[in-house]
């Protein structure tokens, strides 16, 4: 090496094409993100069949053994701010070989992604788990809001079992259901009338419905058939159920797009007539009362946005059990309103 010449770098990350490395992430990705199958199922997914292009994929390379060592994704996202439309970026799939694992090579792949977003995206966003989040605020990401998780149960069974014995709980379980259903049509009595369909697709009203509600303040993400099509008929989760509101005149007002898993129906994602200022409470007794014939036990769903836009869940019974933060940052660094963010689950890569 010549007398006063920089030392050869140790990593190197680099934009890279999806399709021309998708063994060399899947490698990197194997032991670190889930079962293999599953994760190949994800990258033919969400890196090579999102409708609005190529997520930008920065890939890490230890230089001295001419390895790939880690990977970091932001995938596309339509949004709008304001009304306006912009372009966003889900950050995903932060992954470096266990070996290579040091905060160094993770902070070079967050600063080169955060690099390449700036020609692309307006806002970047992300639900770190905890290990991640110093990396996350070290190269600048602010902690936008928390998406809080809600539930209702339903069937009471399994949790009076928890407090009394078995034959007992299964006696007076029922009774407890029969109490709480009651209360719920008490609630909702003079509530204008909706009724619930289940469906395993999506149709074309939900277009409609997105016209007539879309939001003209605030940051949400484009609600159409086309986004909930690809990321839930077409996604690595279990098989959505959506669940349809029509008011009396056979218009549209809500939908709820879930999975039913263990007995637990999560709503991954919803929007009514009320758009981005929140479910209304006649709307979410009205998944309550489907979600009982259904025969679920407990009903979930996460948000992130202002305590206001959860009024009708919580009006509902729904009560917090947990949260984990959301970080993000504007194009060059500038300040992001959180408190106008609308973000659920669906805005997630799974």
């Amino acid at each position: 090496m010549t007398e006063g010449a920089a030392p050869a770098p140790v990593y190197v990350a680099r934009t890279a094409q999806p399709s021309a490395v998708r063994d060399a992430v899947l490698s990197v990705w194997r032991g670190n993100l889930g079962d293999a199958a599953r994760m190949a199922a994800k990258f033919d997914w969400f890196y090579g069949a999102c409708p609005w292009g190529e997520p930008l994929l920065q890939v890490l390379a230890h230089a001295p053994s001419s390895t790939d060592v880690g990977v970091a994704a932001a995938g596309p996202r339509r949004m709008l701010r304001d009304g306006a439309a912009i372009e966003a970026g889900v950050l995903v799939d932060l992954a470096v070989l266990p070996e290579h694992r040091s905060l160094g090579p993770a902070l070079m792949l967050q600063q080169a992604l955060i690099d390449a977003a700036d020609s692309r995206f307006e806002l970047l966003y992300g639900f770190p788990n905890p290990k991640a989040v110093p990396v996350f605020k070290r190269v600048g990401y602010v902690h936008l809001a928390d998406c809080v998780r809600y539930a209702r149960v339903v069937r009471h069974a399994r949790y009076v079992e928890r407090r009394m014995p078995r034959a007992i709980a299964r006696l007076g379980a029922p009774f407890v259901d029969a109490g709480v259903a009651l209360r719920d049509r008490a609630r909702s009595w003079g509530d204008a009338r909706l009724t619930p369909s289940w469906h395993s697709s999506i149709g074309d009203e939900v277009d409609g419905l997105w016209n007539r509600s879309r939001p003209t303040s605030g940051i949400a993400a484009v609600r159409d058939r086309e986004f909930l099509a690809w990321r839930f008929e077409r996604g690595p989760l279990a098989t959505p159920r959506y669940l349809l509101l029509h008011a009396s005149d056979g218009t549209l007002a809500a939908w709820f797009a879930c999975t039913l898993e263990d007995g637990m129906l999560h709503v991954r994602d919803f929007w009514s007539t009320a758009g981005i200022a929140g479910m209304e409470r006649e709307c979410v007794d009205a998944l309550l009362h489907a979600a009982r014939g259904a025969g679920v036990e407990t009903v979930s769903v996460e948000i992130a946005g202002p305590a206001a836009r959860v009024a009708g869940w919580l009006a509902a019974g729904f009560e917090e059990r947990g949260r984990r933060p959301v970080f993000g940052r504007w194009r060059g660094g500038a300040t992001v309103d959180a408190a106008s963010l609308h973000l659920t689950s669906a805005d997630e890569d799974e």
